[in-house]
């Protein structure tokens, strides 16, 4: 039986156009079945039943205090949690959730090219990556800088781009775990064609397979 992940686009704040085509690309991704769904009820179901969770550009506050509940539970037992962009910009007033993903959102510059440097190339979401990918996004800010509560796997190169506001060291794709789970955050996949590109599709297959473990590195 393949893994099954729960995949949640709930939004009560700004809404990403790239969300269809950022679920139907972890539809397609080999080897998983998902359940998707913008139902904070969701989470007051078990969820021991999902490698993983998936925040995919979820935006304010989505969870009720008995989601938040059971949410947290899942992970502190051993489950996978994964937030695709705009989960950094989300459930700002549940601190657990800040913890959880390593950094909150602060602020972008404007949609457009910069360079991804990869930093840590054993992990299953960058094994495949060159030491520097041209990507066009939004490049968040975040709040604090999380790496020294974080494996950095990509940070970025505001030299490459016009707005930065984080300096020379900017991560923007992590890791790290919670409890006995596992946490993946991707500060990228603003646009609808980011998920139409081999190279992310792999990397947020690997970020997810890493967090439900269903991926092992090498």
């Amino acid at each position: 039986m393949a893994p099954r992940l729960l995949v949640y686009t709930r939004t009560t704040d700004y809404r990403h156009d790239s969300i269809p085509a950022a679920v139907a690309a972890v539809r397609a991704l080999d080897g998983v079945d998902v359940d998707h769904s913008e139902d904070p009820a969701v989470f007051e179901s078990p969820l021991h039943g999902y490698a993983a969770v998936v925040f995919l550009s979820t935006s304010g506050e989505v969870l009720t205090p008995a989601g938040r509940e059971r949410l947290a539970a899942y992970v502190e037992g051993g489950g996978g949690f994964a937030g695709v962009h705009a989960a950094a910009c989300t459930e700002y007033d549940w601190p657990y959730y800040g913890e959880l993903l390593g950094a909150r959102f602060e602020r972008h510059p404007a949609h457009q090219p910069g360079r991804a440097v990869v930093e840590d190339r054993a992990h299953p979401a960058t094994r495949h990556l060159p030491a520097v990918w041209d990507f066009t996004d939004e490049w968040y800010d975040f709040r604090t800088n999380p790496r020294d509560r974080v494996r950095v796997l990509v940070s970025a190169d505001e030299s490459s781009y016009e707005g930065g506001g984080m300096g020379a060291d900017h991560p923007l794709v992590w890791c790290r775990e919670q409890g006995a789970g596992r946490v993946f955050y991707t500060a990228l996949g603003h646009a609808a064609e980011a998920y139409e590109l081999p190279e992310f599709r792999e990397h947020v297959r690997g970020g997810i397979g890493w967090a439900g473990r269903t991926l092992t590195e090498p």
